[in-house]
């Protein structure tokens, strides 16, 4: 039977306070973490994983929801630590992740440079240096609707990205949205939609999410929808 952590990794960023969920899926025989942080978050998710009573080098797999950088930052770390976990991502998303193609979000970003306002724009080239510092991991095991993984049972939720995906894990009725879904002021709503790089696929795998049978959704941004 399949046991639920959910990670509160907690940081700032300038004088903002903020939180993000990747979750552990704990069955007999594996450990999958669904998503991973920031660039250099790898300590801290040792840290928080810790805590909550797990070792990261008891993980078998890391699914990555979609190539942004809050969820694949730390992936390279990760990996070049405990190289026995595999790696997991959409068939669609894994030719960003591994570095194939070019990050959509950073390509989205340096196209947006030449319409901000000129005392935003050193923000902005900051920004894109943060996308570009991102390095590239090789996806091991290639995913798409339907499949099944750890426990996990693989939903794809274009819309954010062109490849992302979130996952069911059936036994406990959960579903877990990466980006699909964030929880704004204990609403569902569509995450970062100024950035999304489809609205309308976006609004239709919210929709697809929320017409699904669960007891609870764990969103990255936001935390649980019970």
């Amino acid at each position: 039977m399949e046991k639920l952590i959910i990670l509160d990794l907690k940081f700032k960023f300038g004088e903002i306070e903020d939180v993000i969920h990747p979750v552990v899926v704990k069955g007999d025989d594996s450990m999958i973490l669904i998503d991973c942080g920031y660039t250099g978050f790898l300590e801290k998710l040792e840290a928080e994983m810790n805590l909550k009573g797990l070792k990261c080098d008891d993980l078998t797999h890391v699914l990555i929801t979609h190539q942004d950088h809050d969820h694949m930052g730390a992936l390279a770390e990760l990996k070049a630590k405990y190289p026995h976990i595999l790696v997991v991502a959409s068939e669609k998303e894994a030719p960003y992740i591994s570095g194939e193609l070019k990050s959509l979000r950073l390509t989205q970003a340096e196209e947006m440079q030449a319409y901000l306002p000129e005392e935003q724009k050193a923000f902005g080239e900051a920004f894109c240096d943060i996308l570009r510092a991102v390095k590239p991991v090789a996806v091991d095991h290639k995913v798409k609707e339907g499949d099944h993984v750890a426990g996990c049972t693989i939903i794809e939720t274009s819309g954010h990205t062109p490849g992302h995906i979130s996952v069911y894990v059936q036994n406990l009725k959960t579903i877990i949205t990466g980006d699909a879904i964030a929880l704004e002021n204990g609403k569902p709503v569509i995450a970062n939609p100024q950035f999304t790089l489809d609205l309308k696929e976006a609004e239709a795998s919210l929709n697809k999410i929320l017409a699904r049978e669960a007891d609870q959704v764990i969103c990255y941004h936001g935390g649980i929808i019970a």
